[in-house]
């Protein structure tokens, strides 16, 4: 079956727009609810969500959706996107659902849909709830509608969960962190998780107003981190995305290290400990060319897949990995989580700072990157730049004058209406001159 709605992580858009109406969402949540209904008579769903404005409309067009089949809904009210995944499992829920848009700026919001075992949906799955919305359901009968209840625990809980992921026996005392919380989803738990375990915290981005979210803060900005950084005088600097699923990490001198040098290090650490489920990373396309190369040097293998922490988690779980993630942030662990976690990912690497007493700029910086840039072209709907002869004559001159000192990856984001244009190379300039020509074709394209 075909998909037309859902994206590489659930269906985004603008807020009170089409897809993202509260129209759209109640016939989801409609769909979904007749999709993963089981045979107990107890059907459970619960809603997560970050804090958009849009999020209330969303969230009560999909209870209604829910219940209209006869869900039980469970509110979790504003908590980080593996909080869902997490309570899912926990809870024996049959689906779980997050409202937000991610690193995306407060006038967007999405949807993501979580399977009984916590997981994000496989496409087939989504497929079979598109056929549904599109086929229509037959409605639970008056006396089998579901309720709705606000979940009041669901913070303390994942709160909870997430220090045990930190090594018994260990605390933060002495360290302190500055917390980016983009003003999103993990403005409360964030920072108490670190409190408790010891540290002195320094919290930003904690006051969110439904309009402000990753807005010159969090893990797309954080130089806000690093600023903060630098005037405390703090150990590290940790930077979240809206629904803080994504993690970009600040060193005592101000320096950013992102997911790749993350991955980097945890890979390193846990093949040494004997951890490291098939002695492999799962990355994706846009992982750095240094990354595979130094793990190459450790014995280790980097698998990589399509764009997407989705298709990362589904590589892992089908070939027995416990550790993969995007260079943007996303860093998955199933031993703790079964999506990507940045609080749990920022735990790891304080775990190896008090371990090993190093500082942070000992450890963040694994490995020497081959240099790369990305560029992002806008598009208008209807326009397919990247079928154009001229656009595929250019990546075709690029990819041969890179040779092998370094490779072109175009592609269509699967979130925005963007054609992303990233390249690496050990020389700059070569690289500079190749994107370039590819930018201007594809601009050219989009006239």
């Amino acid at each position: 079956m075909s998909k037309d709605l859902f994206g590489t992580d659930g269906v985004r858009g603008r807020a009170n727009s089409w897809p993202m109406t509260a129209e759209l969402a109640l016939k989801l949540g409609t769909a979904a609810g007749r999709y993963f209904r089981r045979d107990a008579q107890d059907h459970r769903v619960v809603i997560g969500k970050d804090t958009r404005l849009s999020g209330y409309m969303i969230e009560y067009a999909l209870t209604a959706g829910f219940a209209s089949t006869g869900m039980n809904v469970f509110l979790l009210g504003p908590v980080p996107t593996p909080a869902v995944g997490y309570l899912t499992h926990s809870l024996r829920a049959d689906v779980g659902v997050m409202i937000s848009a991610s690193h995306n700026p407060a006038e967007d919001n999405g949807i993501k849909l979580f399977g009984p075992d916590g997981f994000k949906l496989s496409d087939q799955a989504e497929a079979g709830i598109e056929k549904l919305m599109r086929d229509g359901v037959t409605l639970a009968a008056p006396e089998n509608i579901g309720r709705a209840t606000r979940f009041e625990d669901a913070r303390g809980r994942y709160v909870e969960y997430a220090k045990t992921t930190f090594p018994s026996g260990l605390r933060l005392d002495g360290l302190k962190v500055v917390v980016d919380c983009a003003n999103g989803a993990a403005y409360r738990t964030a920072p108490a998780v670190l409190w408790e375990l010891g540290a002195e915290v320094v919290a930003i981005g904690v006051d969110p107003n439904g309009r402000n979210i990753n807005s010159e803060c969090g893990s797309t900005h954080p130089n806000a981190a690093a600023n903060k950084v630098l005037e405390t005088g703090a150990h590290l600097g940790i930077c979240l995305d809206g629904d803080a699923d994504r993690l970009v990490l600040v060193d005592e001198k101000g320096r950013i290290a992102d997911g790749d040098q993350i991955m980097g290090l945890i890979a390193t650490r846990w093949a040494r400990e004997g951890r490291l489920q098939g002695n492999a990373l799962v990355a994706t396309v846009m992982s750095n060319l240094g990354l595979e190369r130094h793990l190459a040097d450790q014995g280790i293998e980097l698998k990589r897949t399509s764009v997407g922490d989705r298709y990362v988690v589904e590589t892992m779980r089908a070939d027995g990995h416990n550790l993969g993630g995007e260079q943007s942030g996303h860093i998955v662990m199933t031993d703790y989580a079964t999506t990507g976690d940045g609080l749990i990912g920022a735990l790891q690497f304080l775990a190896s700072m008090v371990e090993t007493g190093q500082s942070a700029s000992d450890l963040a910086r694994v490995f020497n990157p081959v240099p790369q840039s990305l560029i992002n072209v806008r598009f208008a709907d209807g326009q397919a730049p990247l079928e154009t002869d001229a656009v595929q004559q250019a990546i075709a001159d690029g990819e041969k004058q890179l040779g092998s000192n370094g490779r072109l990856l175009i592609r269509k984001s699967g979130t925005e209406p963007l054609i992303r244009v990233m390249g690496e190379c050990t020389d700059e300039a070569l690289l500079k001159s190749v994107l370039e020509k590819v930018v201007n074709a594809v601009k050219s394209a989009t006239a």
